[in-house]
């Protein structure tokens, strides 16, 4: 573990995303009352300070969290999973940030964490149909607090600020589109608050005992909609831009123009462009006097925020272009299934050994020992395919994990990070399957047009069986009562 704090009164926050759009002006706040344990997967090439000691911390990786998260009192969440984490990604941006919140809340709990404070979204009344963010978003507040660790959620709609996601993309399109024609989602209204104002509720939440378990909805001074805000950027742009309201919903449409236009990730412009159908306002039952309303004017942080972003932009070109680092050629793989009643990951990494065998015989066999050690084997050929270790102390009920130690479809010289998980999601019988930091053994070409392409195959082929499998059980319940009851223990 990295150099420790002196001892002082001043308390330890330990603070994710801290070199992100985010967590960097917030590092900023936190170092005039305390000290700060600054966590980025790149961290160990970050220079420390007296009131500053960075961490390199890939929260993928419990452990790694747990380290992170070591000597803390409180700490901040501002982690988000949009972007591919590996040189092939097959994940959905939900079930990356679910892994992710649950290795942050485990570790928070073993490491004796007072407070987690998280960022998220305005969450409308309406929550049945919400879009696949907010409901990522929601889906996360609750696993954070799954392990008994008070959590306090700032819930924001529109940040306006420089970078992040949201007020960018807006600034491009009021900046690059002379006449915009706008759909009827440019009508909804959201809540749009500076960035400074973010800033100071977070840092007034940090430490408040009478905030632990409260989720708080935060805003500017006035609801705006998006069209609203797209002309009010134009002025401060010194732009004169014309509108044409079409009276649409074009969701899909939008998100494809939006990217193309903006020149932003198509993985950061669609989640967000879907989640424009709800009203993000901030609810008075979930305000609190002196950290929800901010006092910054949509228009002076419009101003601010540009020209932040436009002497980055002349700083960036002083300097040398960056080097170009190699990606390594490793692959994460997440995909999520409904456990029938009664099972856990335990049984789902047991069981999908036995299936695999079952299903792919007999060109493939598996076989797992008495120590739960399992190989994946291919007719007619000697070597196994995959060698895979079980992990005892690393594993529970709920989470299995098995470490990829060996086989022909894995690079030589590296057996020892890649890895099989089976979570199960607190409260659910949902369970995510994940593979992290494999490397494979095949050519890269081959490899993403062939091993990867089958085994999201033999994923959702798995999910189907468990399904078929549940609707089996309940079939047999329902002609048998009195077994069910049996089985139930009522009798």
């Amino acid at each position: 573990m990295e150099e420790q704090f002196e001892k002082s009164s001043r308390p330890i926050v330990a603070l994710t995303g801290a070199s992100g759009y985010i967590g960097n002006h917030l590092l900023q706040k936190l170092t005039d009352y305390a000290d700060v344990i600054a966590l980025s997967r790149n961290g160990d090439k970050k220079e420390s300070s007296s009131h500053v000691k960075w961490r390199s911390c890939d929260m993928f990786s419990l452990g790694s969290a747990e380290k992170g998260l070591e000597g803390a009192d409180c700490a901040v969440y501002l982690v988000h999973s949009m972007m591919p984490s590996a040189k092939l990604t097959q994940a959905k941006f939900e079930d990356m940030d679910l892994i992710l919140a649950d290795n942050f809340a485990r570790a928070a709990k073993k490491q004796g964490i007072k407070q987690i404070v998280y960022m998220s979204g305005i969450i409308p009344q309406n929550t049945d149909k919400l879009s696949r963010h907010l409901k990522s978003r929601l889906e996360v507040e609750k696993v954070l607090g799954a392990y008994g660790v008070p959590v306090t959620t700032i819930r924001a709609g529109l940040i306006v600020g420089p970078k992040g996601s949201s007020f960018p993309i807006l600034s491009k399109l009021a900046g690059r589109l002379p006449v915009m024609v706008l759909p009827k989602w440019t009508r909804t209204e959201t809540h749009p608050i500076a960035l400074t104002d973010v800033l100071s509720a977070l840092n007034k939440s940090i430490g408040n005992k009478d905030l632990a378990g409260r989720s708080i909805d935060v805003g500017g001074p006035k609801v705006m909609t998006y069209k609203e805000m797209m002309i009010k950027t134009a002025q401060v742009m010194g732009k004169n831009t014309y509108t044409v309201d079409v009276p649409l919903l074009t969701v899909t449409l939008s998100r494809l123009w939006v990217s193309l236009i903006t020149g932003s990730p198509k993985e950061i412009v669609y989640p967000l462009i879907e989640s424009l159908i709800h009203p993000m306002v901030a609810q008075k039952e979930n305000m609190v006097e002196g950290i929800s309303q901010g006092k910054t004017t949509f228009e002076e942080a419009a101003k601010s925020s540009l020209e932040a972003e436009q002497k980055e932009k002349e700083q960036t070109k002083s300097k040398s272009a960056p080097s170009k680092t190699k990606q390594i050629a490793d692959v994460r793989s997440v995909q999520r299934i409904l456990l029938p009643e009664g099972k856990d990951a335990s049984w789902a990494g047991e069981y999908y050994m036995e299936w695999l065998g079952k299903i792919m015989k007999p060109l493939l066999k598996s076989k797992m020992d008495e120590k739960k050690n399992a190989k994946v084997s291919a007719l007619l050929w000697k070597t196994p395919l995959l060698e895979l270790t079980f992990a005892k102390d690393r594993s529970t009920p709920v989470r299995v994990v098995y470490h990829i130690t060996g086989g022909a479809f894995v690079k030589s010289e590296d057996k020892s990070n890649g890895r099989i998980e089976f979570r199960q999601i607190p409260g659910t019988q949902e369970c995510i399957i994940a593979i992290h930091e494999y490397k494979p053994s095949l050519p890269w070409f081959i490899y993403k047009f062939s091993q990867a392409k089958i085994h999201l195959v033999v994923m959702y082929l798995f999910k189907k069986h468990l399904l078929g499998l549940m609707k089996k059980t309940e079939k047999y319940q329902q002609n048998n009562p009195v077994k069910r009851e049996v089985e139930q223990g009522s009798l």
